[in-house]
């Protein structure tokens, strides 16, 4: 019977985290790396691999040569597993479960860049899962577009318009043609401003 292996996409990767043992956290407080203990002396040491499946994602404590688990924690956006501790940017503490037992770990990053690249990987994962909660409707018209048939504003073949221009008299009774030439009517007097004829024909050689 042939399985076929579920696609795994890696979202992100560490060659080296250190797990620490930490102490229960106290009542209105939050955790602190620096109680601890000695952090030159983790728990255990290997690699983080941050993982998505179809089935959701998690964090995968690793063996860095066997690939062997150490330890696993399920990451839903909805009740994050990882939290930042109060006294470092680069420690952070995982709730792990399994077979409905709960526990917490310290987990700590050689350098701040590593720490960086790990939170930005949980917040482009978590943004992707409240977006398919919440997909924006496709077909939805725009608020600021008008939904009504188009209106032609275009003028039709002979069809002309006046231009008043205030503080003198009209220049056509009828109005000037899109085309250049007036219409019959003749100037008021007074500041009407008349018409400059065309230009001179050039004469025709024999």
């Amino acid at each position: 019977m042939d399985i076929e292996e579920e696609i795994e996409s890696i979202l992100y990767i560490a060659r080296e985290v250190s797990v620490y043992k930490i102490p229960p956290l106290k009542v209105n407080e939050g955790h602190r790396a620096s109680e601890w203990g000695d952090l030159a002396q983790p728990l255990w040491k290997g690699r983080l691999r941050f993982i998505e499946k179809s089935t959701g994602t998690a964090l995968q404590f690793e063996d860095s040569q066997t690939g062997e688990l150490f330890a696993r924690a399920e990451y839903d956006p909805s009740r994050p597993s990882v939290d930042a501790v109060l006294d470092s940017s680069r420690y952070f503490v995982v709730r792990v479960e399994d077979a409905g037992r709960k526990a917490y770990i310290g987990m700590g990053f050689a350098e701040r860049s590593d720490s960086f690249d790990f939170n930005v990987a949980l917040q482009d994962y978590t943004k992707r899962y409240k977006a398919r909660l919440n997909p924006e409707p496709e077909d939805e018209a725009s608020p600021h577009l008008s939904v009504g048939p188009k209106k032609d504003y275009s003028l039709k073949e002979g069809q002309t318009f006046s231009i008043a221009i205030p503080g003198r008299s009209k220049i056509s009774t009828t109005g000037v043609s899109l085309l250049g030439s007036s219409r019959s009517g003749s100037f008021s007097s007074g500041d009407g401003i008349p018409l400059l004829p065309p230009p001179p024909s050039v004469p025709k050689k024999r």
